[in-house]
């Protein structure tokens, strides 16, 4: 039984919207679809501020956004286009005959991936011509579901047996590579955001009707097996917020409850509750760790939430690269033992960014803490963004840490999923800079903006002004509030306390202690210090102004000593950015001779002329030389950092993020 949707309003004008009551949580962008009227007993105790109700205005994150639109959503249809994602689909429907086209079995979900980015871009750029476009790509999903609601193009197309990995029948091979659940999951938060964004439902019917085939099929005295790579979880939790049909989130705690027994590979080894540190596949991970903490917070179930905690603590103090990568073993595109963190070999893949970020996100709504911020900033702005080019239109699959010129930005990939990620998460990054909770507005990035909010059903209207990531000083204004008093909460990110991230995984070599100072209407304001935020607690008026300035020193960091491979390294952050030596920097092109002095002197400088914009980090440095002879020696140099996130924007080159200071490492072999 389908049952009926209310309806949204469709929105015409996208830039500063007042949002009714109701849509308080109308999006956590991946994390949620429509919201019911009536609350549920249980959710996350901080609601998101949709994306739609932020209108940036920075010079950093807006552009990007408008690049996602115009560029890398045009080039991932055209990719999918030339390389029969979509023609699967038209195959599959009868519309068209031949073989499936494309590589995998499970290439249906890049196309699904890429109309949840087009809606989450649809919301804020109003584009005829991409909606038309979806529309038509809509019409083909829906030919190629099979009557009872099953939608998978490979075995439509060539049937039964026709692949190893999809066997003799219907999800015989789902907890191992068929994909089928994975496919449906990312069709289902596809499904829901184009709802969300268009209010029209014939996408969202498609979900519902095959979400009623798989709850029909699994379950417990059904099948009782789990998705292989986990995704389905997340996208029927998303169909149970737009529904309030209970069955889908039974379903996905059953994905959940059902694991056990199976591989390590896929988080499948032990009992969910009972899993205390990151094995396996680091994105299928991410993902069931972001599952884990919606239906936890929908169910109340704290078991769930000791579990993601204990893996969060085992990830960010033992496994988390300097970028915020995760997944250090190439061979399993996953996790390796604690403190193995090679850097050249790194595999750090790009949709395990995205995923690391939904995971940080959801715990932040669970528990109000900015640690989890600081893992979220620290990912969005190095390991995530390095995945695509500064001119979005080239992708990285992994982001290692050092390169000696074999990395090379792509086009497209056969498993395409990590450029696909990326056009649905970059329209999301405007939903990440607020959070509300029935006393507190939390302020947690710090983007240039205009937003519109509910603060205890009122509405309040905010003006951020920022240079931020290069120049600490925000200024928040308030331009309209009838909510009266409520604390603002201003986190402090972890890197401005000393903590690069939490734990001792990281250190800085150099301490600067003093905390920003608050000021209300220019005069010095308390603020309560709680939890990573400045808190102040007071009856705001329109007109009211806060501003503050977070030092941005370069900070030189230093890794654990169980981290075997940065020992007799430091690397340099400025802000919330990570940064490397590249080869176009430097006179002689090789990075690897290059020695640094963690104890010089460093000065950070804005380039408008390089590489769109950065800050640059210059000190003074040591290059080995060898003459004819092979003689050695040494020549003072300068040596020019850049952005993690912008290498390999000029070619392939050297590249090294974690810089010798020891000379007997210079030009060494990784280990």
């Amino acid at each position: 039984m389908i049952r009926k949707v209310k309806k949204p309003r469709r929105m015409k004008k996208m830039n500063m919207i007042r949002i009714p009551f109701f849509f308080e949580m109308i999006m956590l962008f991946f994390l949620t679809g429509c919201i019911k009227e009536k609350p549920k007993q249980n959710d996350y105790p901080i609601h998101p501020v949709p994306f739609t109700a932020v209108k940036l205005t920075d010079h950093f994150w807006a552009p990007r956004i408008r690049q996602n639109h115009n560029i890398t959503i045009p080039i991932a249809l055209y990719q999918s286009t030339i390389t029969g994602r979509i023609e699967n689909f038209k195959i599959a429907g009868g519309i068209d005959q031949g073989s499936f086209c494309s590589k995998y079995p499970f290439d249906d979900s890049d196309v699904y991936k890429i109309i949840e980015g087009a809606s989450y871009s649809l919301q804020t750029i109003p584009d005829p011509d991409l909606e038309a476009k979806i529309d038509s790509l809509i019409g083909y999903i829906g030919a190629a579901q099979e009557d009872d609601g099953y939608l998978y193009t490979y075995r439509t197309i060539m049937g039964n047996n026709s692949h190893p990995w999809i066997g003799s029948k219907r999800w015989e091979k789902t907890n191992i590579l068929s994909h089928e659940l994975y496919n449906l999951g990312h069709m289902y938060e596809a499904a829901v955001a184009y709802y969300q964004a268009t209010g029209k439902r014939k996408f969202l019917d498609i979900a519902i009707k095959s979400a009623n085939l798989v709850d029909h099929d699994f379950g417990w005295g059904k099948i009782e097996n789990y998705p292989g790579h986990q995704e389905i979880e997340i996208g029927l939790v998303k169909l149970y917020r737009v529904t309030g049909d209970k069955r889908y989130l039974d379903l996905a705690k059953f994905f959940l409850d059902v694991r056990g027994g199976g591989e390590r590979y896929n988080q499948a080894d032990k009992k969910v509750i009972e899993q205390d540190s990151a094995v396996g596949h680091a994105v299928r991970a991410a993902y069931m760790y972001s599952a884990m903490a919606d239906v936890a917070a929908l169910t109340g179930d704290q078991d769930y939430v000791k579990a993601i905690s204990r893996i969060w603590e085992d990830v960010v103090y033992r496994k988390l690269y300097v970028t915020g990568g995760i997944g250090s073993d190439p061979a399993i595109e996953g996790f390796g033992p604690p403190w193995y963190l090679p850097n050249e070999s790194a595999y750090c893949e790009t949709c395990a960014s995205v995923a690391n970020v939904f995971w940080n996100y959801r715990m932040f709504l669970l528990k109000g803490d900015a640690a989890y911020y600081d893992i979220l900033e620290r990912t969005m702005y190095n390991s995530l963004l390095s995945g695509i080019s500064l001119s979005g239109d080239r992708f990285f699959y992994s982001n290692p840490l050092a390169s000696h010129g074999q990395h090379k930005r792509r086009e497209w990939f056969g498993c395409a999923c990590c450029p696909a990620n990326l056009t649905r998460f970059i329209p999301s990054v405007p939903g990440y800079i607020y959070a509300t909770d029935k006393q507190k507005l939390y302020v947690n990035l710090y983007i240039a903006n205009e937003a519109s909010m509910e603060m205890k059903g009122h509405m309040v209207n905010i003006k951020m002004e920022t240079n931020y990531p290069w120049e600490g000083r925000i200024t928040l204004s308030v331009k309209e509030n009838r909510s009266g008093r409520f604390a603002l909460a201003l986190r402090i990110p972890g890197w401005a306390e000393n903590k690069p991230v939490p734990g001792n995984l990281y250190t800085f070599s150099r301490k600067e202690s003093q905390l920003p100072v608050i000021y209300v209407n220019g005069k010095e304001a308390a603020a309560e210090n709680s939890k990573g935020y400045l808190i102040i607690n007071r009856k705001w008026k329109t007109g009211d102004t806060v501003s503050f300035e977070i030092p941005m020193p370069v900070r030189i960091i230093r890794a654990n000593q169980k981290v075997e491979a940065d020992q007799g390294h430091f690397a340099l952050q400025h802000g919330p950015v990570v940064y490397c030596l590249e080869w176009p920097d430097q006179p002689s092109g090789k990075i690897f001779d290059l020695l640094g002095n963690p104890n010089g002197s460093f000065t950070a400088q804005f380039d408008s002329a390089l590489l769109n914009g950065v800050e640059v980090i210059k000190t003074e440095g040591l290059e080995l030389q060898r003459d004819a002879q092979h003689s050695e020696s040494w020549e003072r140099v300068t040596l020019t950092a850049i952005p993690y996130f912008a290498w390999a924007n000029r070619g392939p080159g050297e590249m090294e993020v974690w810089i010798p200071f020891e000379k007997e490492l210079v030009n060494q072999e990784e280990k």
